[in-house]
């Protein structure tokens, strides 16, 4: 079934499966307030580090997930990789930075990957363009048609397999998961779609924090999913497992090894948030 569902539905935004929940954050902006004392003023670990950390080890213990489909075959992926966006200033009208990064949730530590993504957005926040922005920038100063027929043509060699690694490395869209912070700019959040360029399978939409029933402070995750790549259950295991880390964040210290060995390589399936 697995095999054939590619052929069936083609496209990943027609076999896409949503999913909203609700995670409790009071002891994760404890453990933030905790650990930022010790903590560069510049550099503090925020909410957001803390996703991409617990979606880093979720990937890499439910490897299931971190597969993609390409020219109806099923491909398991090499590394984990995430992408996010962030804004250069948080003002309306600033330029949208995206990053893409390969997460080693085995051997890195928390603090060492919060100094990696900030040594990776300082030189995009001044303005230095990365290989990506080159090559759209390029692009978009073609004649419409032109624009039109290298993107198709870069489509085929990639549903070939024939694409150059040069051209996939830099590509934002090649990616494990894409994650977007829209709590940052104080919206609720909501659902992404899939592109269907590239080889991103998931989408993580991060709301705003703000009270929930009991008074505790939550925020409220979206998730965009390709069914095709691995059933229902194993993928709502894995997003309750990355609760469990949020909700109880010293676990993110930990490498993934350890956290297998301890029986937290997954989690209780989320219940769906209306």
């Amino acid at each position: 079934m697995r095999r054939i569902m590619p052929y069936v539905s083609p496209r990943r935004n027609e076999s896409v499966f949503y999913l909203a929940a609700d995670v409790e954050v009071e002891a994760a902006l404890e453990f933030l307030e905790k650990r930022n004392r010790e903590r560069p003023a510049d550099r503090p670990i925020t909410l957001f580090h803390l996703l991409l950390r617990s979606l880093s080890q979720m990937l890499a213990l439910r490897p299931g997930i971190n597969r993609f489909v390409k020219g109806g075959r099923l491909w398991e992926r090499e590394g984990i990789y995430l992408t996010f966006s962030a804004k250069r200033e948080i003002v309306d009208g600033s330029p949208m930075l995206t990053i893409k990064r390969r997460f080693e949730p085995d051997t890195e530590t928390l603090d060492e990957m919060v100094d990696a993504i900030y040594a990776k957005l300082r030189p995009a926040r001044a303005g230095v363009e990365s290989t990506s922005d080159k090559e759209t920038k390029g692009l978009v100063r073609l004649p419409g048609f032109a624009t039109w027929g290298l993107i198709r043509a870069a489509d085929l060699l990639d549903s070939l397999g024939l694409l150059p690694r040069f051209m996939i490395e830099p590509d934002p869209l090649y990616t494990s998961m894409f994650v977007a912070n829209l709590g940052s700019v104080k919206l609720g959040g909501g659902f992404h779609h899939l592109w269907e360029r590239g080889t991103c399978s998931a989408f993580c939409v991060m709301g705003k924090i703000e009270p929930g029933p009991s008074g505790r402070r939550q925020m409220r995750l979206f998730y965009t999913y390709d069914e095709r790549v691995e059933d229902g259950l194993y993928a709502s295991i894995g997003i309750g497992g990355n609760h469990e880390r949020l909700e109880n964040p010293e676990l993110l210290l930990a490498s993934t090894l350890e956290l297998a060995r301890r029986g937290h390589g997954g989690g209780t399936p989320p219940s769906a948030t209306p």
